[in-house]
């Protein structure tokens, strides 16, 4: 029998093709299918007789189809036209382009026909109305109306799934399932009372097919309020597995130990900061802790996050433990080999640098003796040999590592304990994806002394001043980035003006900066080609660098100036807040310049924000607002929590739901059903996934 558990194809009418038209809509089981919620409603509720109709009416009758005809005009047009009646008239309806619709229609039978009245031969009538046979008086049919009389659902609908044929499914998926124990409610009666909620079943039905917004509104929110609650229980559950079933490596911070820490400290070219020393010292009390370590290291970029690592990783040293640095490109794991190969090699720690491009990842895939700080790109994950005592892996830019690369990562522990992990972003979290994505985190800030962006001047420039830009930037004699969106220009009509790196690059060697010497850098170009190009733009052999978003993360050039961003519109403010990090960050005076490839003032009105904030975290919140969790990190976090229905902005919605989460978590075993929905969306990810 079906089961919300069930795979779509158990639904009648839905084979291998449109099995594989859903999945591009998410939907993969019954229960993806019940979960697919309308995102607006028409109103074809108003009901009227054929006598009281007037033009523009947008409105509902209940006839009986007297005669249909498919017509072809003079100039071959294809229209179908059919004539409906009720006690008190008649009137015409057509259609266009939809010949088919014919043999679906029976003459004599009664039908929901919606829409706006129009004009048709000189007549009122309908013009494309919607539909739907309503059977006759002996239950031979539809039955009770879904796609006419009513507040009709709106679906987000792919190329071949209309909503009307999701409402179809949908209706008749209930119909199936009305009653049976998968609808049964799971969430704890106690809180269905605390907040007045509908139970499962008739919130499901009410948010597909309400009778009023007002309903439609108050099914929403149980439904947002579950999607919260439910995510927080399994951050939860990550919590709880990871600080009771997992064992890590206990280091010792003693009077040995502190000494040379503080030795390697105090000859830094520079004096830590106190947000540097306070995460410090939270990692290495993580660090001496009988469970492993689990800790997100957040700051904007140039904070100096990486000297927070580079001790990190120099206190595992000095406890005899190996650490491992993943890097997201090869670009920047070349840099941080550099840095912590400056650092540490001095002190005896043997650092050694392992991409996809280096012989020992080619061919053998086996690791060189007596490295003790082991850097490198996914590549890592993938070593042949057993790497032994890891006590620290540092993830930096974490939020482009998977889930599973993350997971994998952690099996490269030995002896039944676990690396301490300390994971790092520039990408500034909001406190709600605090309180989600990285609920079971510790989070420390590395913070600067002053605003890190005070010396950076942010414009947003119109059209028309573009070649004066240009033609400025050119006189300047400072390292100039150029970044565009895409790599190769694109005929699709949605990209046919956006700037392309390539392009850009033959028009502004050509052109503006036809007296500079001028790179191009992408993610096509081999690992050999990038570090070449971002080693002659550092030594200054290159005066300006046109690129694609990959310099967003990693590379660093202390004394690059202006920051040119093509298409800004398309980035998150988050995005472009980072770009513009790339430059004056060593203190000059910088410059970051944002064009838009298609003005709309909603578009401009959002850019206007960089001009006016500097810090990230505002910014990331303003974006999380604007456009969604979706947008603000884009596609990087693969099994990143997307919520369909509630708001992750909403504060104070999560709290409560972070709350009651922390209070159920404990007692689940009185709770058999929402322990069993718990397994039950871990198993469908993990399926997905």
């Amino acid at each position: 029998m079906m089961n919300l558990n069930s795979p779509v194809t158990a639904v009648p009418k839905i084979g291998p093709k449109y099995k594989t038209l859903l999945e591009k809509l998410g939907i993969k089981t019954v229960r993806d299918l019940l979960y697919h919620f309308p995102f607006r409603y028409d109103d074809l509720s108003q009901t009227k007789p054929v006598v009281e109709l007037v033009l523009n009416d947008v409105v509902t009758i209940t006839a009986t189809l007297n005669s249909v005809d498919n017509i072809f005009t003079r100039n071959r047009k294809k229209i179908t036209k059919a004539i409906f009646s009720d006690e008190t008239g008649k009137i015409g309806a057509i259609w266009f382009n939809m010949h088919y619709i014919k043999k679906n229609l029976l003459v004599g039978e009664r039908y929901g026909v919606s829409g706006r009245v129009g004009i048709s031969g000189g007549k009122l009538g309908f013009v494309s109305p919607q539909i739907e046979r309503l059977g006759n008086e002996d239950g031979d049919g539809a039955g009770s109306s879904v796609h006419t009389g009513r507040l009709v659902p709106i679906y987000p609908e792919t190329y071949g799934v209309s909503s009307k044929w999701l409402r179809t499914r949908i209706s008749e998926v209930l119909t199936v399932l009305g009653g049976l124990a998968d609808l049964e409610e799971f969430l704890p009666e106690s809180v269905l009372d605390k907040y007045g909620f509908m139970g499962f079943e008739k919130a499901l039905r009410t948010f597909h097919f309400p009778d009023s917004l007002e309903e439609a509104s108050e099914a929403k929110k149980r439904f947002a309020y579950e999607e919260l609650f439910v995510e927080l229980l399994k951050v939860e559950g990550r919590k709880d597995a990871w600080e009771d079933d997992l064992k890590g490596h206990e280091m010792v911070r003693d009077g040995k130990v502190e000494k040379k820490l503080n030795a390697f400290t105090s000859s830094l070219p520079f004096a830590l900061t106190e947000s540097q020393k306070e995460a410090l010292e939270t990692i290495f009390n993580d660090m001496v802790a009988k469970h492993p370590m689990n800790r997100l290291l957040e700051g904007d970029t140039g904070v100096g996050k990486t000297v927070v690592a580079v001790i990190s990783a120099y206190f595992a040293y000095l406890n005899g433990y190996k650490t491992l640095y993943m890097a997201p490109t090869e670009i920047l794991a070349q840099q941080q080999f550099e840095t912590l190969k400056n650092y540490l090699e001095p002190l005896g720690a043997k650092v050694i640098l392992l991409t996809g491009a280096t012989k020992a990842t080619k061919t053998s895939k086996k690791l060189p003796e007596g490295a003790d700080i082991i850097i490198g790109t996914h590549a890592l994950i993938y070593l042949e040999e057993k790497i032994k005592d890891v006590g620290l892996i540092v993830i930096d830019e974490q939020q482009r590592f998977g889930v599973e690369q993350r997971a994998k990562l952690l099996e490269l522990g030995t002896k039944g304990k676990i690396p301490h992990l300390l994971t790092m972003t520039a990408t500034p979290i909001p406190r709600t994806l605090a309180l989600t994505l990285y609920g079971d985190l510790d989070i420390s800030s590395v913070k600067p002394h002053k605003s890190r962006y005070d010396n950076i001047k942010t414009w947003i420039l119109s059209e028309k001043k573009r070649a004066d830009a240009y033609g400025w930037a050119s006189t300047q004699n400072v390292p100039i980035f150029v970044v565009c969106p895409l790599i190769e220009a694109s005929d699709h009509e949605m990209l046919e003006n956006v700037r392309a790196a390539e392009v850009e690059f033959e028009s502004l060697r050509n052109g503006p900066f036809k007296n500079l010497t001028v790179g191009l850098l992408h993610g096509r170009m081999k690992a050999k080609e990038k570090e070449d190009i971002v080693s002659r733009f550092r030594g200054g052999k290159l005066q300006a660098l046109v690129a694609t978003p990959v310099i967003e993360v990693g590379i660093d050039i202390p004394d690059a100036t202006i920051m040119m961003i093509e298409s800004a519109e398309r980035y998150g403010l988050a995005s472009l807040h980072q770009l513009r990090g790339r430059v004056g960050r060593t203190g000059q005076q910088a410059y970051c310049l944002l064009f838009m490839s298609k003005y709309s003032k909603t578009g401009f009105q959002r850019l206007k924000n960089l001009e006016k904030y500097h810090s990230g975290l505002k910014l990331a919140e303003i974006d999380m607002g604007l456009r969604g969790q979706g947008d603000l990190y884009g596609t990087m976090q693969h099994g990143f929590v997307e919520f369909k229905v509630a708001d992750p902005s909403d504060f104070e919605a999560l709290e409560a739901a972070k709350v009651d989460a922390e209070s159920y978590y404990s007692k689940l075993s009185k709770y058999p059903k929402l322990k069993e929905k718990l397994k039950e969306t871990r198993n469908t990810q993990v399926a997905q996934n």
